[in-house]
């Protein structure tokens, strides 16, 4: 059962929400491919994601995101880690680490705000089952040359998906999701 999200919590002047990324690398390819969806409202390809509501964390809200929208559950991908970090601490719960923490504004209204929290998963297999109803179906996957010259994405993607074609995929391993508390 799926509860049915807001759009945006803090809607005044100047506010912004916090959102959750996920970029996904297929890695049963000759090369790692980036799985990406037209978004709807937007009509560009972007990373899934969206807003983490009031009573998630990031990661939860990233959990019921990649499902929602990729088809993927966290069960049947793995989230690419630096090898030296942060494992334990006392009186909290440790989150992954992101690979990027963005704020930009929002594409239609230049007085509203999201800062992104962003994580790589990789999978080596397709998703487990479709988008959920009402999710866009157009997902695609792509080279790291077709991302650096793809005119239908969104330009933070674009950044964001070579950063991690360069500098996490030889660098950082894929874990299993389970290492990280809901």
């Amino acid at each position: 059962m799926y509860t049915t999200y807001m759009s945006h919590i803090h809607t005044e002047f100047g506010q912004h929400d916090h959102t959750a990324s996920a970029y996904v690398i297929r890695t049963d390819f000759e090369e790692p491919k980036l799985m990406l969806h037209l978004h709807r409202k937007f009509g560009r390809y972007a990373q899934f994601g969206g807003h983490i509501e009031l009573h998630e964390t990031p990661w939860q809200a990233i959990a019921h995101e990649l499902e929602e929208e990729s088809g993927y559950m966290l069960d049947n991908v793995q989230i690419l880690q630096p090898s030296k970090r942060l494992s334990s601490v006392v009186g909290a719960v440790v989150h992954p680490h992101a690979i990027a923490h963005v704020t930009m504004r929002h594409l239609n209204d230049k007085d509203h705000a999201h800062t992104d929290v962003a994580y790589v998963f990789v999978a080596a297999e397709e998703p487990v089952q479709p988008p959920k109803e009402g999710e866009s179906t157009d997902i695609r996957l792509f080279t790291r040359d077709e991302i650096s010259s793809l005119k239908e994405v969104d330009p933070m993607t674009r950044d964001i998906a070579l950063h991690i074609f360069d500098d996490i995929l030889p660098k950082w391993q894929a874990v299993a999701t389970s290492e990280f508390e809901l």
